[in-house]
């Protein structure tokens, strides 16, 4: 096992298809790091990188600064020399060996002997146990570096539960690097020290789960936590957003800005407000959808908005109808931070 200082630096480009993935991150020991990101990202093609299962273009992939790969050597470890611990995504057991042959199978293919083997088949496990085999397979090795590969998207909502906590504690017990793929934003926020948001391959965000939520810098992660961002140039209490309404944003000072308005803070009215709101804008209601004991309404517009309003509103204004509203909400409403 790793000792003190153990740290997996990463300068990896390479073209897959479509996906153009660039990242240049570097992760310690002692950190779980979750990689966030929507649906064809290059989540998965990074760890496959990494793991030596997808060729560099150009870069490197260095372990506690022994070059795994690199580019500008022609250098090569091959995968199984990789002192790597994956868990894919479908786990990719094998189905016609038991338990424990899939448990030993990462240890005989580094050289270790065969063990007594005994137990059930993969068809015969829960998704939770299937899951369970695979990371104990990943760690078998004892490996420097754990790679998992949307470990519980294949569970049921109930397993899921149980089983992240589970990881969870498997994770805080693993000495070596830690790298986990997600797109669930409550998954890499519950188990990740870091998060790492990635787009179309590019790194878009980093920081603490905390970090991330409270200042995204994308429309994807804004979406992920439910609020609206929006950028343009701040002036001395205001924001300019590129091809809107000026928005009057207490604090706001000079410069390249993202301004985020949570939903609850946003009012839905049929005509326009009277009062102190600042920010007042016309839109035109367009799909409504429930949240528990709340109503999320999409406005469209010059600046399109979703307001979050109370079922009781939804049903006095006729919002599930559409139609013209007017929406307000107050300067001191309004988060702002450079872009």
């Amino acid at each position: 096992m790793a000792g003190f200082g153990l740290s997996l630096d990463l300068d990896v480009r390479t073209t897959l298809g479509a996906l153009h993935l660039e990242m240049q991150i570097r992760i310690e020991e002692g950190e779980v790091v979750a990689l966030l990101g929507p649906n064809g990202a290059g989540k998965t093609t990074l760890l496959r990188a990494i793991a030596g299962l997808v060729a560099l273009e150009s870069g490197h992939v260095e372990l506690d600064g022994e070059k795994l790969e690199d580019s500008a050597t022609g250098r090569y470890v091959p995968t199984e020399e990789r002192s790597i611990g994956y868990v894919f995504q479908d786990y990719l057991l094998f189905p016609h060996l038991n338990v424990q042959d899939n448990v030993a199978f990462g240890l005989r293919a580094r050289g270790a002997g065969r063990r007594s083997r005994a137990g059930s088949r993969p068809s015969e496990l829960s998704g939770g146990e299937r899951q369970r085999v695979a990371l104990a397979r990943a760690l078998a090795p004892g490996p420097r570096v754990l790679l998992l590969d949307e470990p519980l998207a294949a569970l049921d909502a109930s397993t899921r539960v149980a089983m992240r906590r589970d990881l969870k504690t498997h994770l805080a017990s693993f000495r070596g690097v830690r790298l986990l793929v997600t797109h669930d934003p409550l998954e890499a926020a519950t188990m990740a020290d870091r998060l790492i948001v990635m787009e179309e391959g590019k790194h878009v965000q980093t920081g603490t789960p905390v970090d991330v939520t409270e200042h995204p810098r994308s429309r994807y992660v804004a979406d992920l936590v439910g609020v609206n961002l929006y950028r343009g140039q701040a002036g001395h209490g205001s924001v300019q957003m590129s091809g809107g309404p000026l928005l009057a944003a207490a604090g706001a000072e000079a410069g390249d800005v993202f301004a985020v308005i949570h939903p609850r803070a946003v009012s839905v009215h049929r005509a326009r407000p009277e009062g102190s709101p600042r920010n007042v804008w016309p839109g035109r209601a367009h799909g409504v959808e429930l949240y528990g004991d709340r109503a999320r309404v999409r406005i469209e517009g010059e600046v399109p908005i979703i307001a979050e309003v109370t079922p009781a509103a939804l049903a006095d204004l006729n919002l599930a109808e559409g139609g013209d509203v007017w929406i307000a909400f107050k300067a001191t409403d309004v988060s702002v931070y450079p872009a």
